[in-house]
């Protein structure tokens, strides 16, 4: 009986141990149909994911080509339109030899016929003076001298009428060869333009170098802002930053400051003023360079070096949009082809055109009028007289005093007034900066101010040891207020006074 019950025990064991893995098996099959059925879903979504991302790829690169295609045809159009114009420009020129020529052999006949009438005169003079003689009884001299007389007196309305005729050609084939200069002038000189704007950008290795420029607390971006005088944006965008000032020069050595930073990987306070000290230096010897390049490029040598320096400092100057270096040389070719036209002194021109705004390399620094500063330094560095007649004539301050002057004064119009060398905007937005900062400079114990942000901010560093904390108050209130009174202006314009106290002390 006890074996019974056992074996009973065993079967049920059993029969409870088969139906537990037919259910755990049906569970488990059950669980994997519904991961194999989330698995494909997800494959499905990742795959549409996937496929819509390759379209929108599509359409963008599409979008990118058509562009391309656009600007490349627009190219192609204006390069086509030049060539039509340059044709149409030499099928004219031809005519007008054509017309020239013409004319001169059409003179060259009246002058045959001249000599021919001027002998018949001859002719008739000396038979009324016999015809005279046997009816008068006038002696040959009486007689050549009565019929003389009379012939200047018939003849004096005729020449009147032949000298103003003749003085009208000579006036509009004046105007013909002037035209026809300028256009050998304009047509033989090829220049490039380019457009200044009023930001640089400086590439990072990576969006590491965006905290490493800002620092702890923002101390490094502030001392850069401070020093360097320009605004640095730091935006989403990886992997750059932008540098913003209305200064070129002053724009330029910041972008050089913050690659070598970069490049070095050390940046805080003290290695940022290091640094801009080099660069300053750097930039000193690369703008006498560009200015010697300049003179050697022409074969005006010699020059005095400050005058080369200031040449070469033009290039961080724009007037009205147009880099003022690039006009400058223009200008230089443009008079030196003029003035070989007229039979004048082509490197006297050419220097002449080039010194022409060479004022204007301090203006931003002294103020006034760049036609002044222009002629002082060339009187005090012994240029040629024309030289300082060219630039003062070629604002209208005096007249051109020769065909060299006279050819920088037409040149530095060509240059200045062909369509798209200069924009009116910029200048006013520059000149509009730069009387915000004279305003702020005017004030005493301030030591730089610089306007950042698109002219919408004034950042005045003032003396920490002659200014406190309440007068720094007073003064960003009145800098405000004579902004207000004396600038036009859209918006606003924050006013921030700086004062930094500094301590060093040296460990021996």
């Amino acid at each position: 009986m006890t074996g019974i019950v056992v074996l009973s025990g065993i079967v049920g064991a059993i029969l409870g141990a088969g139906i537990t893995y037919v259910w755990l098996r049906t569970g488990a099959k059950k669980r994997f149909a519904h991961l194999e059925l989330e698995a494909k879903a997800k494959a499905k979504a990742i795959s549409n994911e996937a496929e819509l991302l390759l379209q929108e790829t599509q359409v963008k690169l599409k979008a990118k080509e058509l562009e391309q295609e656009s600007e490349f045809q627009k190219r192609i159009s204006e390069v086509e339109e030049r060539r039509r114009a340059l044709i149409l420009e030499q099928k004219l020129l031809e005519k007008e030899q054509e017309r020239l020529h013409a004319f001169e052999n059409n003179l060259q006949q009246k002058e045959v016929h001249l000599d021919v009438l001027e002998k018949k005169k001859q002719e008739q003079i000396n038979e009324a003076i016999e015809k005279l003689q046997n009816v008068a009884a006038l002696t040959r001299e009486e007689a050549k001298a009565y019929i003389l007389d009379k012939v200047e007196e018939q003849s004096r309305s005729e020449v009147a009428a032949i000298v103003r005729r003749y003085e009208q050609l000579a006036k509009e084939e004046g105007e013909k060869k002037a035209n026809y200069i300028l256009a050998q002038a304009t047509t033989r000189f090829a220049g490039e333009f380019a457009g200044e704007r009023l930001i640089n950008l400086v590439n990072l290795p990576s969006d590491e170098h965006k905290g490493r420029i800002i620092g702890k607390e923002g101390r490094n971006i502030k001392a850069l802002e401070m020093l360097l005088g320009v605004d640095i944006i730091i935006d989403e965008t990886p992997g750059v930053i932008l540098i913003s000032s209305f200064n070129l020069y002053r724009r330029a050595i910041a972008t050089r400051v913050i690659e070598i930073l970069v490049e070095d990987g050390r940046i805080h306070p003290g290695r940022i003023e290091e640094v801009h000290e080099k660069v300053e230096k750097e930039f000193e010897q690369k703008t006498y360079e560009e200015g010697e390049n300049v003179l050697i490029d022409l074969g005006l040598f010699p020059m005095h070096e400050e005058l080369v320096k200031l040449l070469g400092r033009l290039k961080y100057r724009a007037s009205y949009g147009q880099n003022a270096l690039a006009h400058t040389l223009e200008v230089a070719k443009l008079a030196r082809v003029m003035a070989a036209e007229m039979g004048g002194d082509e490197k006297l021109a050419m220097r002449a055109g080039l010194l022409h705004d060479i004022g204007k390399a301090l203006t931003q620094d002294l103020g006034g009028s760049h036609v002044e500063i222009g002629a002082e330094l060339c009187r005090r560095y012994h240029e040629h007289p024309t030289v300082i007649n060219a630039i003062y004539a070629h604002h209208g301050h005096e007249e051109p005093d020769s065909v060299e002057s006279a050819a920088v004064c037409a040149a530095d119009t060509l240059s200045a007034a062909r369509p798209g060398a200069r924009r009116e905007v910029l200048e006013s937005f520059t000149k509009r900066v730069k009387e915000v900062e004279e305003i702020a400079t005017s004030k005493p114990h301030v030591e730089k101010a610089y306007a950042i942000n698109a002219g919408r901010e004034i950042r005045v560093f003032v003396n920490a040891k002659k200014m406190n904390d309440n007068e720094a108050v007073l003064l960003s209130k009145e800098i405000a207020k004579e902004i207000a009174e004396k600038v036009q202006f859209p918006g606003e314009i924050k006013v921030n006074v700086i004062r930094e106290t500094r301590a060093t002390s040296i460990a021996k």
